[in-house]
């Protein structure tokens, strides 16, 4: 068995490292170099880098920061944020990155991933999923530009085409639990793990170690992306390893 993930998530706005509450009332949560640094140093096992105005600024990357980045940590590196072309992978790669993610420009373009994976291999490309649940279903609608827009797509169906088309990973962030604190969408998360064959990160909900279990045991995730319990000092990632190692998940120490 793999072992599992645990994944501190940047957002990143100006520069600056932030975090709100569904998508909205972002507050600084710390600079990203340092940030980055710390966290490599503490034992992630991964780290993902997203400028989550970039799509709805409609712009590029910030460049010199994830190289900036890129230069502190000795572990994958995931950048999303603003990419529109393989010429952007390619930049982005250039500058440290290990890994693509891909999000309104893949909705709106999907051969953006099978090209990217064509050219980069499938390891390099990180399908993002927003989804927002509909209204007394269990079913989730996808939204782009960082949770701006709907779009008429369902989330499940998204997950299991960006897979054909080549996609590594599924990054899932559920907008309903995104920093609440109160846990994954677990119902969310089990579901695309199960409709899909390649790793789902869970990302939205964390404020407790016992989220983190759910969310690799009940939802059936390969990862976990967190951000407030990890910026904040609320837990360390040696607890979370530690924690989950108790509850009987294999984790890297």
């Amino acid at each position: 068995m793999l072992a599992k993930r645990i994944i501190p998530c940047m957002d990143i706005k100006d520069g600056r490292i932030v975090k709100g509450i569904e998508f909205k009332n972002l507050k600084d949560a710390g600079d990203p170099v340092e940030t980055a640094k710390r966290y490599s140093e503490e034992g992630a096992d991964e780290l993902v880098f997203l400028d989550i105005t970039a799509s709805s600024d409609r712009r590029k990357t910030q460049i010199e920061l994830v190289r900036r980045t890129s230069e502190e940590i000795f572990i994958p590196y995931t950048v999303g944020g603003g990419i529109t072309t393989v010429e952007d992978i390619k930049d982005l790669l250039r500058a440290g990155a290990d890994k693509i993610s891909v999000n309104t420009a893949a909705v709106q373009n999907p051969d953006l991933i099978s090209r990217g994976a064509n050219e980069f291999g499938s390891q390099c490309i990180v399908c993002a999923i927003d989804a927002k649940k509909n209204s007394g279903a269990s079913s989730w609608q996808v939204f782009i530009y960082g949770g701006r827009e709907p779009v008429d797509i369902d989330a499940l169906k998204w997950a299991q085409r960006a897979e054909k088309l080549g996609a590594g990973e599924i990054l899932l962030t559920s907008m309903d639990a995104d920093g609440s604190k109160d846990g994954y969408d677990i119902e969310l998360t089990r579901a695309v793990s199960e409709a899909t064959n390649i790793p789902v990160i869970a990302s939205g909900g964390a404020g407790s170690l016992q989220h983190l279990a759910q969310a690799l045991q009940v939802g059936k995730a390969d990862a976990v992306l967190a951000a407030s319990i990890f910026h904040y000092g609320t837990h360390s990632i040696k607890e979370a390893k530690e924690y989950l190692k108790k509850k009987g998940i294999q984790v890297r120490l």
